[in-house]
């Protein structure tokens, strides 16, 4: 369940979840529009929960290795010590399109802070996670796992994986400090996670 405080915060935001609708219903993409306006057509919608874990409940870290979109290698190695927001997503996922924007602008916001963001295409080749990530703006890279699934695998034995999109906070240590199930309601809730990590003592 999330926090009291994450909670008060959601409710102060709301305007900007609403704001991130509309601009998401502007993008002229049918799929989006779809799923904004509340048709669950081609993919399983999950209720939207924020789950924070206290340091002291978190699990090992997760140790993960894949090519990338690019045809680059990465792994938990080249992010070790930085907090990692790892997203699951595919292209054709309606909420994951709608979502987009609110990762992207978080990405830009802490890119600099150590923080680094990694998207896990489930489903896609790498074509597609590229057309995707130029049609709607994302900057960084996204693992294509469609054909092993051993990122995902890596993660599902740390946490439930349960729906698309969720999106994980990991702390410095590679642990998971914090999951999204369902749309990322507002780029406000990520940024704050993050935050949160990045303030907490190593």
């Amino acid at each position: 369940m999330p926090s009291t405080s994450l909670i008060r915060r959601i409710a102060a935001l709301a305007s900007v979840t609403a704001l991130a609708a509309t601009l998401a219903a502007c993008s002229n993409d049918p799929v989006a529009e779809q799923y904004l306006a509340g048709d669950n057509k081609g993919y399983i919608a999950g209720e939207f929960q924020v789950q924070e874990i206290a340091p002291d409940q978190r699990g090992e870290p997760v140790e993960w290795a894949g090519m990338t979109e690019a045809g680059d290698d990465l792994s938990s190695d080249d992010v070790a010590g930085d907090v990692t927001v790892v997203n699951f997503w595919y292209a054709s996922c309606a909420p994951c399109r709608a979502e987009a924007g609110d990762l992207e602008s978080v990405w830009q916001k802490h890119q600099d802070d150590d923080v680094s963001f990694v998207g896990i295409n489930t489903e896609d080749q790498p074509e597609a996670a590229r057309a995707f990530a130029e049609t709607y703006g994302v900057s960084y890279p996204s693992i294509i796992d469609a054909e092993s699934g051993a990122v995902k695998l890596a993660f599902a034995a740390a946490t439930p994986l349960q729906s698309t999109p969720i999106t994980l906070v990991l702390d410095r240590e590679g642990r998971v400090a914090a999951r999204i199930i369902g749309k990322l309601e507002g780029a406000s809730i990520l940024d704050t996670l993050v935050s949160d990590t990045l303030d907490e003592s190593v």
